[in-house]
């Protein structure tokens, strides 16, 4: 039986449609990636799945308690980190673990066994006694896990917990999520990070509140159609504007110095050395390369926009729909 099951969850505030239709299960031992820009639901729908947030409709449990009907119950099954997570900086790191630890009803004889096995998860412990304001940020994270963890939950709800900290920081967080998972935790983490979602086991990537597509990352890739291209060309600005011209080119957006360029399935690289030989523009590099989920992303997002009728897809300034293509750093 899944840990969590979240039937048609729907949540709008006035206007504005934040959470249309989720649905997930979320099994003991599997990390699931709620995966999308900034804006697309993700906080909203975590803030439901723990029952901060009442939904306007649709159901969701937690090892078969309703979350809007026990809640209470519910709770003491999860661990909840949001974005802005708030510790005591004036306690210290042991002080912060020994508070949740009476938060939670910890009995006493099983405090210093769960302690010290989370100062060994999160290689805290020779910290112990500095204040929670005197961390750095990716220390402060991990306290932050750590205390949620204090009540060995079933469920860990992680809303962007790798936001701001550093590469080494990010690669510990996410040990610690495959540590958690092979222990039974089941985990859902949202990210607006693009390489994170290949850390997980099964992910959904979401826009506008929706799935666009629900799979596991291998499968995801794999059954993506489109050829996709890496240009670098003495004129990118030449280049940009004649792709927009040349039949079976999809998009075209600049990533770290080349171009990325997905094309109609079955076209190769002779499209596009054609089109821009023909319009006088040099190529200097083109390279067919494995498809990643900014690709897969952009291209489910086009097809969304075209169903719903809204033509226009919002872009960041580098061209990427707001999402963040992962910081240095791979996968453990």
């Amino acid at each position: 039986m899944p840990v969590l099951i979240a039937r048609d969850l729907k949540k709008s505030f006035g206007d504005i449609v934040a959470v249309d239709g989720l649905s997930l299960t979320v099994s003991a031992g599997e990390i699931f990636g709620l995966v999308g820009p900034d804006g697309a639901g993700k906080s909203t729908s975590l803030r439901l799945l723990v029952g901060v947030l009442d939904a306007d409709s649709g159901t969701a449990e937690i090892d078969g308690i309703p979350i809007d009907r026990r809640p209470e119950e519910a709770r003491e099954l999860l661990g909840y980190m949001p974005q802005q997570y708030s510790l005591y900086a004036d306690l210290t790191v042991a002080e912060n673990l020994r508070f949740f630890a009476d938060m939670h009803f910890v009995p006493k004889a099983e405090r210093r066994t769960r302690m010290q096995r989370l100062y060994e998860f999160s290689r805290l412990g020779p910290y112990a006694d500095r204040r929670a304001g005197k961390l750095s940020g990716g220390m402060y994270k991990k306290l932050a896990l750590s205390c949620n963890l204090m009540h060995t939950p079933k469920l860990l709800l992680l809303d962007e917990p790798t936001t701001g900290v550093d590469p080494l920081s990010r690669r510990e967080l996410w040990e610690i999520l495959y540590a958690l998972a092979e222990e039974g935790v089941a985990i859902v983490v949202s990210t607006p990070y693009m390489d994170e979602a290949e850390r997980c086991h099964r992910l959904g990537l979401i826009s506008r509140g929706r799935f666009l597509i629900v799979d596991r990352p291998k499968t995801i890739v794999d059954g993506f159609e489109e050829e996709v291209f890496e240009l670098e060309v003495e004129d990118e600005d030449a280049a940009q504007r004649a792709l927009r011209g040349i039949a079976g080119v999809r998009r075209s957006y600049p990533v770290g110095g080349l171009l990325k360029v997905t094309l109609d399935p079955g076209l190769g690289a002779e499209t596009i050395a054609g089109g821009l030989e023909a319009a006088g523009v040099r190529v200097l590099l083109l390279e067919k390369v494995r498809p990643n989920f900014e690709d897969i992303f952009l291209s489910r997002m086009e097809s969304e926009s075209a169903t719903t009728g809204n033509a226009t897809l919002q872009r960041g300034d580098s061209g990427n729909a707001g999402l963040e293509p992962g910081a240095p750093g791979g996968k453990p």
